[in-house]
């Protein structure tokens, strides 16, 4: 499990962005996002759960599209300013390390851009994945990205371990095709799609499964 002090920095380190830089991700819907939306309308979705929103550059627009969207971070504060900007949204404050608060098979899709990316290990990841699938309803859609062993940045910066780098304070959990392959334990075979974000450029995978 990753270590209390390395959970703690990075949290700190993240809240501090997001107040320095309200719009650090821009405003406008990832292409992820536009991705998921299409498909969730599409699979006549109605409830949605959003993983590691931040400050709602996808959330914003889930709930603009007719989704129920319900919406976590460990960041509070921007959950907070989050909630006070889109009404019709549910906001909870929760660490991915621990069970998702939720019964099982409450959602319809779950989405999350980038999260799984975050100083998780893979063990947590596997635990994490599994939550996905419990909270998840039969057939239902799981769309997640990831940055890979692709990405300029992998192998660089201050190695933490288990294809985990450090640059500028964020830890990255860079993925290869087996990590993903092990995630989709309970799902239909993934869907892998490479695109490039943010001016590095980041190179990501955008992921989407079905619970079997």
């Amino acid at each position: 499990m990753t270590d209390r002090s390395t959970i703690d920095a990075q949290k700190a380190h993240w809240q501090r962005m997001f107040a320095d830089h309200p719009d650090m991700f821009g405003t406008q819907a990832s292409e992820p996002g536009r991705y998921a939306i299409d498909l969730f309308t599409r699979e006549s979705a109605h409830d949605v759960l959003e993983l590691g929103a931040g400050q709602g550059r996808d959330t914003i627009w889930f709930v603009s599209a007719g989704f129920r969207v319900t919406a976590l971070d460990y960041a509070g504060d921007a959950l907070r300013i989050l909630e006070d900007t889109a009404s019709g949204l549910t906001v909870a404050v929760h660490d991915v390390r621990e069970p998702l608060p939720f019964a099982g098979e409450s959602f319809d899709a779950v989405y999350s851009h980038m999260l799984f990316n975050m100083a998780l290990t893979s063990k947590e990841l596997e635990g994490l994945a599994a939550e996905v699938h419990r909270v998840l309803r039969p057939n239902g859609v799981h769309v997640y990205t990831v940055r890979h062993v692709g990405d300029k940045h992998y192998g660089t910066g201050i190695p933490h371990g288990d294809d985990m780098y450090e640059h500028g304070g964020f830890i990255v959990h860079f993925f290869d095709r087996p990590l993903v392959e092990r995630l989709a334990e309970g799902f239909t075979a993934p869907e892998i799609v490479e695109f490039e974000e943010g001016d590095l450029p980041r190179r990501l995978w955008r992921i989407t499964q079905r619970k079997t």
